[in-house]
């Protein structure tokens, strides 16, 4: 590891999911109100999609806080999980992927629907598009609701980058902010690496934060 991806862990940067922290815009509205709504779902299952550091993980940590959720990831799902699930009436299975046990994943569905719990599922692809094989999965899949979030539009890029920033302890002037929203791609992956650099750059020059730091990034 790099010296200064290592003083960047030493920083202990504290990233909040509080509910108050997190912005809605027209980009993640549907995604939200859907949280909010629980449990008046029209299904049990829902499926929170949308690109990496679109904000699924602060959505989810929202749902459990409320529901008291018990909390997966989809890499670590076993028979152990199916016993779990029992005894919770809420479940959330973070990073669902298609390298998932299909037969287990199933029996989680079937398990929700017959005990009338509500499962929560975060992933980059949509669940009703991945490849699977079983056939009985593949049904269950499109029985879903889908709540996309969408690529951030200027409002919510504002508020990702004020709370990244307010998040490290950084203050920029609004002037900056507005360069960068100007300039920036519209596009999660892009502002995490973006904000990572800043980070980066600042801890190696030991200097504020400026426009001509701000321009080197960019460019």
């Amino acid at each position: 590891m790099r010296e200064v991806d290592q003083k960047l862990l030493e920083l202990g940067i504290h990233e909040s999911f509080d509910e108050n922290d997190y912005y809605v815009s027209k980009s993640n509205y549907f995604a939200k109100n859907i949280i909010d709504t629980w449990p008046k779902w029209e299904k049990k299952i829902v499926n929170l999609t949308g690109e990496k550091y679109s904000g699924k993980t602060h959505l989810s940590t929202i749902f459990k806080t409320k529901t008291g959720a018990l909390y997966l990831t989809g890499d670590n799902i076993n028979n152990q999980t199916l016993r779990q699930i029992k005894l919770s009436n809420n479940v959330i299975i973070e990073n669902l992927n298609e390298s998932v046990n299909e037969k287990l994943l199933y029996s989680i569905f079937n398990l929700i629907e017959q005990d009338n719990k509500y499962l929560l599922i975060s992933s980059i692809k949509a669940v009703d598009t991945m490849k699977f094989s079983l056939p009985d999965l593949v049904s269950r899949l499109k029985n879903c609701i889908i709540a996309k979030i969408e690529q951030p539009d200027d409002d919510l890029i504002y508020a990702i980058i004020l709370k990244s920033f307010s998040d490290r302890q950084i203050k920029l002037d609004n002037k900056i902010i507005d360069y960068i929203i100007k300039r920036i791609a519209r596009s999660y992956s892009k502002m995490h690496d973006f904000i990572y650099k800043i980070d980066e750059l600042s801890l190696k020059k030991k200097k504020s934060i400026n426009f001509k730091i701000i321009k080197e990034i960019i460019s």
